[in-house]
């Protein structure tokens, strides 16, 4: 029986089996090898040693609890994910904290405090305008009296059990964890660390890259076999992190006709669809180690949504030595691509099994995931055939 004609497993289901483990699983041989290759205790590990495919935690495991926090990261982490990703913004006083955006309007509790109601503001971040409340008004003090709250309410209600349990943490604190984690597991907790807006906050003197990169130096995660990958949208973010520190780089890349930013403000003409192209792969490849391509350009859909045939995307940046990680897969029907969803709530889980299948046989070395455990179990399938 194929995966797609299987019955989709509940939520529960899923989860309750990932923590069992790969051996408890029974997984097959070339997949238990991969686990075996995820780098060495110590703190360090290599790039090239990571499972293949790589499972990576988006957000934590947002899939079940509120991004960006500490419940978030622990549960990734404990479902088995390969590494757990950071979005990083500032504070108005320099410090990095963990947020998607900015903008905390949705994902914390700021409008039920009325002590910041003259915070509220309206901004144009990246060609674009904003109403609410943004990290860089308040200090990391202020923001700490916040607690998080999850951003898609209405996709996963369930995830509202958690809302207030968490603050956001610092990217310091989650550094801490990781090594207090990584000593209970005698191997290093890998971690993917994400520059958000990176013009925008220089032009407020709020840069990214040099606070970034005096805490890799700190904590030791600055070096070429430091288990931690740090990626950005802007090319010139990831080429200044380059000329501060040695830790491994991937360039997200959006759609086909965006702008980096910071090429829309430097006047660079070039598109995402330039950089595909292997003169553009050939430039990303002098800086990075690999791209972070949305799951479109690996399999574009036609205009019903289903997936059509995939791209040369992959043979390409394999050809220039860059690994590819996409973004993003979920279970909910709402996010998958037409041919894979199942029934007719747009909250209910599709046949993501399905979609993972189509994904892999592409060739990519990993995949951004709201449900680690999800994908953990579509990498399996995928080393077994």
């Amino acid at each position: 029986m194929t995966e797609r004609a299987r019955k989709t497993p509940g939520r529960r289901t899923l989860l309750g089996a990932a923590v069992l483990g790969t051996a408890a699983l029974g997984l097959p041989a070339a997949a238990q090898a991969a686990e075996r290759g995820r780098g060495h205790g110590g703190g360090h590990g290599s790039l090239r040693e990571l499972p293949v495919p790589t499972v990576i935690g988006h957000r934590g495991a947002s899939g079940y609890r509120p991004e960006h926090t500490l419940g978030s990261y622990q549960l990734a982490l404990d479902l088995g994910a390969h590494i757990v990703e950071q979005d990083l913004v500032p504070t108005k006083d320099g410090h990095l904290v963990c947020r998607h955006e900015n903008d905390i309007t949705g994902t914390t509790d700021v409008a039920d405090h009325p002590e910041f109601a003259g915070r509220k503001a309206t901004k144009s971040i990246d060609g674009v305008s904003y109403t609410g409340w943004f990290t860089e008004d308040f200090t990391l003090a202020e923001l700490k009296t916040l607690r998080a709250t999850e951003r898609i309410p209405g996709n996963r209600p369930d995830n509202t059990l958690y809302d207030g349990r968490w603050a956001i943490p610092t990217f310091e604190e989650v550094l801490r964890w990781a090594e207090k984690e990584g000593r209970k597991r005698s191997k290093p907790v890998w971690l993917y660390v994400e520059t958000k807006h990176p013009s925008y906050f220089r032009g407020l003197g709020l840069g990214l890259e040099e606070p970034l990169a005096r805490l890799l130096r700190r904590y030791g995660r600055d070096r070429r076999n430091s288990p931690l990958i740090l990626q950005s949208f802007e090319p010139g973010s990831v080429q200044r992190l380059a000329r501060l520190v040695d830790t491994p780089r991937i360039v997200l890349l959006s759609g086909p006709k965006e702008r980096p930013w910071d090429f829309v403000e430097s006047g660079d003409p070039r598109t995402v669809a330039d950089l595909v192209k292997p003169a553009g792969l050939k430039w990303l490849a002098s800086f990075a180690q690999g791209i972070g391509p949305t799951l479109d350009l690996v399999i574009p859909k036609d205009a019903s949504g289903r997936l059509t045939t995939p791209t040369t995307l992959v043979r390409d940046a394999h050809t220039k030595g860059l690994l590819l990680h996409p973004y993003t897969l979920r279970n909910e029907n709402s996010f998958l691509p037409a041919d894979f969803r199942r029934g007719t709530d747009p909250n209910a889980y599709g046949d993501v099994f399905g979609a993972y299948a189509a994904y892999l046989a592409t060739g990519i070395d990993g995949i951004f995931a709201d449900h680690p455990d999800t994908a953990l179990l579509a990498a399996a399938d995928h080393a077994g055939r």
